[in-house]
């Protein structure tokens, strides 16, 4: 099974479903992005992009809420607090003050 996350306007995801290996042609990631991607478009409109259930591939399983980076090519998780920043070598939120 393959998983793609649908993206909005501003490359929030909106939707995450499951995909038949067979509507991806049963051909393994990268190649099977852009055929899942055109099958889901297809099928529901909208723009897609394929995640990985077991973060294989960009970084981590795309969840509604979350961004799509193209430029580096990962999901980002929502920032769970104003006070945490990105780090941009990693893509993962780090708190003001570092854990103990």
């Amino acid at each position: 099974m393959a998983h793609f996350a649908e993206l909005d306007d501003q490359n929030i995801v909106v939707r995450v479903i499951v995909v038949s290996n067979n509507d991806c042609d049963n051909l393994p990631f990268p190649e099977s992005d852009a055929v899942g991607a055109a099958y889901c478009a297809q099928l529901l409109g909208g723009r897609w992009v394929q995640t990985s259930y077991n973060s294989r591939f960009r970084k981590q399983y795309a969840g509604i809420g979350y961004t799509y980076n193209a430029d580096a090519d990962v999901f980002i998780r929502p920032q769970p607090d104003p006070s945490w920043t990105l780090n941009p070598d990693t893509f993962d939120w780090e708190p003001p003050v570092p854990r103990p």
